[in-house]
């Protein structure tokens, strides 16, 4: 188990063989943690992500992604979207999640009015919901690295929760 904060990074490979540690030291690394793939809600932000990936990636940031399935069974997802190429780090067992600070939702994080009423909505918009791969009480976040560091970060209070993504890109500029 890597003993620090910048041995974590470089221990997290991607599909292609990059880590994230050196990603980062070449850039802002905007990292998507994702709940599991066939939440309605991991669809919604992968779609979201997909739809602005110029705009965030216009300034020099670059997407990664990190997901508690195996990479075969991520990658159509991720091509659906328009994100095939991006990075993307198979966390099975959900260490990076932790080492991150992402909680395990409660009942009423998970499966309360509120996200009740934005996941019929993310049905209707065609995101749907697939199979649980991973831990389906696992929250999501959205972290902002630079040079091994997290710059900016945003943690999911509840399986709903939709940040903005463009304004967290940003954030390195600041």
């Amino acid at each position: 188990m890597p003993s620090s904060f910048p041995e974590l990074l470089a221990a997290a490979r991607t599909q292609a063989g990059d880590d994230l540690l050196s990603l980062s030291r070449r850039g802002p690394v905007l990292v998507t943690f994702l709940r599991h793939l066939g939440c309605t809600f991991c669809r919604e932000a992968l779609a979201a992500l997909g739809a602005r990936r110029a705009t965030i990636e216009s300034d020099g940031t670059r997407l990664a992604f990190v997901h508690m399935s195996t990479e075969d069974r991520a990658r159509s997802l991720f091509e659906r979207h328009g994100l095939g190429d991006a990075a993307r780090v198979a966390d099975p067992g959900q260490g990076l999640y932790r080492a991150f600070g992402l909680e395990r939702g409660g009942l009423l994080q998970l499966a309360g009015p509120r996200i009740v009423f934005r996941g019929i909505g993310g049905l209707l918009r065609g995101h749907g919901l697939g199979r649980v791969a991973g831990d389906p009480r696992q929250l999501a976040g959205v972290f902002l690295l630079r040079d091994g560091r997290v710059v900016h970060a945003f943690r999911h209070a509840s399986a709903a929760d939709r940040p903005d993504y463009e304004e967290l890109a940003r954030e390195i500029g600041r």
